[in-house]
């Protein structure tokens, strides 16, 4: 979905303010507009986006009854408009400072701590887009790169389900980056809500030990991050498992770009490279 389709979409939405202008805050799963004081995410109209609408939305909810600080909803449903799921949340006021890991270890916590909620989340599917997201790369990629990740795809799911946690499983965020916290004037707050799991609460965690061997991630920010959650999970023999499924999830993502993205193709070699050699010192570069 391009940007003129998600306005054409927005356009036809019959909202209450006028949309003329809204500004595009992000494109990628979602088209995201800002629109007076909503922000009104535009869903592609394939199979299953509008369940997983629904599902925010119930997130939503839930996290308001349990005082989570978090992006809450203006509609309890989504509205369905030529097949594209519309739904429309309250904007956070303007960030007062950007987020820090430590900021998202608080708001983890709090997720953490709570019981699952009334309706069902779904489990942590990390893996699941990958035979997606190579099909798209199609010949703009190596077909040995690809059949490279699918065999890591295959080995690290079954290694993932014989994990034993050292957390009880429960309910997680799924997508845990300081991008998806907004400091606002009354501190933290919670966004994006769609990869809402009831899976491994590890996984939330090794999210930021990733972005440290990975990413960049200066290792004093991600000490502030294990010191206010209170357990670093690089102490879990299960780490090395939950990483490499994200390292193999993230590296198949960026292939979906390549074709016509040239930036795209040089970062899916660099990163399909650092994996056959067993280097995870490269340093990979967000995309």
């Amino acid at each position: 979905m391009d940007e003129a389709r998600a306005r054409d979409v927005l356009d036809a939405a019959e909202l209450t303010v006028p949309v003329r202008g809204a500004e595009l805050l992000a494109l990628g799963e979602n088209a995201v507009f800002g629109v007076g004081e909503l922000v009104v995410k535009v869903g592609r109209d394939a199979p299953g986006l509008l369940d997983r609408a629904r599902r925010e939305l119930g997130v939503a909810r839930w996290l308001e009854q349990a005082d989570v600080p978090a992006v809450r909803a203006a509609e309890s449903e989504p509205r369905i408009v030529d097949g594209h799921p519309v739904t429309l949340w309250h904007r956070l006021p303007a960030a007062v400072r950007p987020a820090e890991p430590r900021d998202l270890a608080a708001l983890l916590r709090l997720v953490h701590e709570l019981e699952p909620p009334s309706f069902s989340l779904p489990r942590r599917e990390l893996l699941g887009g990958v035979e997606r997201w190579l099909r798209l790369a199609g010949d703009a990629i190596d077909p040995s790169d690809a059949d490279y990740l699918r065999a890591r795809r295959d080995g690290f799911a079954s290694a993932a389900a014989a994990l034993t946690p050292h957390l009880p499983p429960g309910p997680i965020h799924g997508d845990a980056l300081p991008r998806n916290v907004l400091i606002g004037p009354d501190g933290p707050v919670l966004a994006d809500l769609e990869t809402f799991s009831f899976d491994l609460r590890e996984h939330d965690l090794v999210v930021l030990a990733l972005s440290r061997d990975r990413y960049g991630l200066a290792p004093e920010a991600y000490d502030g991050f294990v010191s206010v959650y209170g357990w670093d999970v690089r102490e879990w023999e299960g780490c090395a498992v939950l990483r490499g499924a994200r390292e193999t999830a993230s590296c198949a993502w960026v292939a979906q770009h390549a074709p016509a993205n040239p930036k795209a193709l040089a970062e899916f070699r660099r990163r399909v490279a650092s994996l056959r050699d067993g280097d995870a010192t490269v340093r990979w570069h967000p995309f």
